[in-house]
């Protein structure tokens, strides 16, 4: 399923965060947003799975604008993996990933067998079925994200948006996290911080400034020197390793 937001704006207050932004996803394809820090990514991510409510614009799941979904509707085709923070939920690990079933749920039904083999699936997918008794508030900061993505998986959408996961991760659990995430073969839009991160997974970029979308297209189009310069007023080399993956090296 693709996802597509055309001209969206945002104003929160007097604040024009967003102005008249359009980023799009094919089916099953990685799309990653960059930029400086304030510069709307994370808006934006909320605005397309129905935290923040647009000022205008439109935004299309496949063929169907969401404005016109229930919110369970949209929760059984988009599910939303956040920035980390350590969470003092008192449940177990299971009981956290149970609750990604509730857009399936009629109210008050119970969980069934189905829902648990679903929650045992999406556990074992991110490395953590073995954890399912412990109780989530005990589990460190790249564990408990692990567990936040199986409650996603558990939605089983066709669709998953990253609002910057890994920001306090540690380099191990980022890549732990991102390599699961992208052999799901589901549409992913990932909100990314790192640019070597996001050249190392994202099929495409979306570079937002002040706002506005300032530059798209595949990685090694998007990211060179001369516009990492002007986007972020940084200076950077680019090599290629000897896989021919790309690499950017920071100046002091």
């Amino acid at each position: 399923m693709n996802i597509c937001a055309t001209d969206i704006k945002m104003e929160i207050g007097n604040n024009e965060i967003l102005k008249g932004v359009s980023i799009d996803s094919k089916n099953k394809e990685f799309v990653g947003i960059i930029g400086p820090n304030g510069s709307g990514k994370s808006t934006l991510l909320k605005c397309i799975y129905r935290t923040l409510k647009p000022n205008g614009g439109c935004i299309m799941l496949g063929n169907t604008p969401i404005s016109t979904m229930s919110v369970k509707e949209s929760a059984k085709k988009l599910a939303v993996v956040a920035q980390h923070n350590y969470y003092n939920f008192d449940f177990s690990v299971e009981e956290v990933v149970l609750m990604g079933r509730s857009p399936h749920k009629k109210r008050l039904e119970p969980d069934n067998s189905k829902d648990y083999q679903i929650v045992n699936e999406s556990l074992d997918k991110v490395g953590m079925l073995e954890f399912k008794n412990r109780s989530f508030s005990t589990l460190s900061g790249g564990e408990q994200q692990r567990v936040i993505l199986a409650r996603a998986l558990a939605q089983q959408t066709p669709c998953l948006i990253l609002d910057e996961p890994t920001n306090h991760l540690d380099i191990k659990y980022q890549l732990s996290l991102l390599n699961i995430v992208k052999d799901l073969d589901l549409t992913i839009v990932a909100a990314i911080h790192d640019l070597n991160i996001a050249a190392m997974y994202c099929d495409r970029l979306f570079v937002m400034k002040n706002g506005k979308i300032v530059g798209s297209g595949t990685p090694q189009e998007v990211l060179t020197k001369e516009f990492i310069k002007e986007i972020y007023d940084i200076d950077v080399e680019i090599v290629n390793d000897s896989k021919g993956d790309m690499h950017i090296l920071y100046s002091r």
